[in-house]
């Protein structure tokens, strides 16, 4: 994968393995070798990248987008776990949908920008964390009453049984959400844990795939 280490598969809890056992956490360690900020305004090649993914969501590929392969598998997925889909949009829909209001995909900084063409380019969603906040490699667990989510001094408290990408001492996100701001990566952050999620019927080369498009936008041209 690029110059990034080789993906790992997160660990799972046993509750996790016997009730999901399709759910997957892949993880790869990323070193950003370009300049600047990982929050600030995207080179331009990757915002020509983000133009060229905008042009392959039009009209009907749009609207339909759901019905394809890789995004209804994570709508089925929303489903088996409780969410509405036409509720809670999977991370593709969600993409799609706003470069439809907006007629593009907005940019929102490099780091952003790495992920959203991860997103595009596969339609499995990724995430990122700052490697140094991290207690172990992460992996996918269930929530305990009342934990915090992150370590930081605003977090807020979790309910019961929600699952949570975890390290060995905090929920670092709920699944399918950001991160916790403790745990995302800063501006001057320079090792990052990317972590693609994949569930039934994602091929695990696409999952990779994910992770390798989004580690080699984060590298010098």
């Amino acid at each position: 994968m690029s110059s990034a280490a080789a993906p790992t598969v997160g660990w799972r809890a046993p509750e996790v393995m016997q009730e999901l056992p399709s759910l997957r956490l892949l993880v790869a360690e990323v070193e950003v070798a370009r300049e600047g900020s990982l929050t600030g305004v995207s080179p331009p090649d990757i915002q020509r990248r983000l133009r060229e993914r905008s042009s392959r969501f039009r009209g009907a590929r749009a609207v339909s987008i759901r019905l394809e392969p890789v995004p209804a598998a994570y709508r089925v997925f929303f489903r088996h776990i409780g969410l509405d889909p036409d509720v809670v949009r999977t991370p593709i829909e969600a993409a799609v949908l706003e470069r439809m209001l907006r007629g593009g995909f907005p940019t929102g900084g490099l780091l952003a920008d790495a992920l959203l063409i991860a997103l595009t380019d596969t339609g499995v969603p990724v995430w990122a964390l700052a490697s140094e906040t991290l207690d172990g490699p992460p992996g996918i667990r269930e929530s305990v009453e009342g934990e915090p989510l992150g370590g930081g001094r605003d977090a807020r408290a979790l309910p019961a049984g929600r699952l949570v990408v975890a390290d060995s001492r905090h929920a670092l996100a709920v699944l399918f959400e950001e991160p916790a701001r403790a745990h995302a990566p800063r501006s001057g952050t320079r090792a990052v844990t990317l972590f693609a999620v994949q569930v039934a019927g994602v091929p695990t080369l696409f999952a990779e795939e994910a992770l390798w498009s989004a580690a080699s936008a984060l590298e010098a041209p």
